[in-house]
């Protein structure tokens, strides 16, 4: 298949695996930032043929496992309400809060309705005058601009049931986080290629410089992968930290300007809390005020809601890269996906659930 197929060639991923063996002299350790990358890694065995002096780790890159327990209990005690619509996309049904999720919510008879765009939401908003419609707004800056446009539409047309429940979140000063930890491993990123499709990876560049890390951005296929892993390795054994892009098939240095005017106009950054990390200063993004009316938590009032998370879920420890999910107690035996203490094992881009689908879970 054109496009595809040559992304999988077995041929040409071995050639960037032998290029890698060739020049590289010690052990570097490597994280790939987004949940997509990461299944690509294990479904496909690229660990397993890097060579061993590759490190790879698995990072926060994915906005369902990052999504706090409490947002979750918010979008649960909204979707509970009467005369309320609550839509979202699917994965996030299954995504477990302190008590129950989403898809249980459903199941017992409320209107829980899984869309594919904020705009689909917005059009029942409009088709259902009577009813309170609110879009589970998740995800990176990949999502942000479609949500943007949703809540300016809105406004626009003075749709005035419709609403959204925020929990975006932004990737660089996750990195900046994990970088400035002491408990740091990474000395290079494999950064989200759709992320920087809308952001463009400026914003890559003063993070490379200040710690001294190479950050290449890179797409999600097998191909994609191993070339970013070479152009890692090439720049830590010239010790060179520079932000370069693999995935030129998407990603400009500027991004997708007006894609990101429309975000800057609707959302400011803010700072918000990471599920199992806790709080990153400037990390996410909430309506501007001149667009708080369409912001579910001040509509139906639950930003009270904290809790707290399982003591016997380590998500936290995975999403940072300091475990690997078969070194989890719970991994493949009180955590499966059929009953998930956290989000990484429910979520399609868990890291979790990538273990668990490629490779068997290890014995007690």
């Amino acid at each position: 298949m054109k496009y595809i197929d040559e992304y999988r060639n077995r041929d040409e991923i071995f050639k960037y695996t032998d290029e890698i063996s060739k020049i590289i002299t010690q052990e570097w350790t490597l994280m790939e930032v987004c949940g997509g990358q990461t299944h690509s890694i294990v479904k496909y065995g690229l660990d397993q043929v890097l060579p061993s002096q590759v490190n790879l780790l698995h990072g926060p890159g994915c906005p369902v496992c990052v999504t706090p327990l409490e947002i979750i209990d918010q979008a649960i005690t909204i979707a509970k309400k009467e005369n309320v619509i609550f839509c979202s996309f699917g994965d996030m049904l299954r995504v477990p809060g302190s008590y129950t999720d989403l898809f249980s919510v459903k199941a017992a008879g409320n209107d829980v309705r899984i869309v594919y765009s904020p705009l689909d939401a917005l059009k029942i908003a409009k088709k259902n005058p009577a009813k309170k419609i609110v879009f589970f707004a998740v995800g990176f800056e990949t999502t942000a601009p479609a949500n943007a446009m949703a809540v300016y539409q809105a406004a626009l047309n003075k749709t005035d049931n419709f609403s959204i429940l925020v929990s975006h979140v932004l990737v660089p000063p996750a990195l900046e986080t994990i970088l400035g930890s002491k408990k740091n491993m990474v000395q290079a990123f494999l950064a989200a290629g759709h992320v920087c499709t809308i952001m463009g990876y400026q914003e890559y560049i003063p993070l490379a410089k200040k710690y001294k890390v190479p950050i290449i951005v890179t797409g999600f296929e097998p191909f994609d992968i191993v070339q970013g892993v070479y152009l890692c390795i090439k720049q830590l054994e010239e010790g060179k930290f520079e932000v370069e892009n693999q995935y030129i098939r998407s990603v400009t240095k500027d991004g997708n300007v007006t894609a990101m005017d429309i975000v800057n106009k609707v959302f400011e950054i803010t700072t918000r809390k990471w599920r199992g990390i806790g709080a990153i200063t400037s990390s996410g993004l909430k309506l501007r005020n001149q667009f708080q009316e369409f912001d579910a938590s001040l509509v139906f009032d639950t930003g009270s809601i904290i809790v707290k998370e399982p003591e016997d879920c380590i998500s936290g420890l995975i999403l940072q890269g300091i475990k690997k999910p078969p070194q989890c107690n719970a991994f493949g035996k009180t955590c499966n996906p059929d009953k998930p203490l956290g989000a990484t094992m429910v979520s399609s881009e868990g890291a979790c659930a990538a273990y668990f689908n490629y490779r068997k879970p290890e014995e007690p």
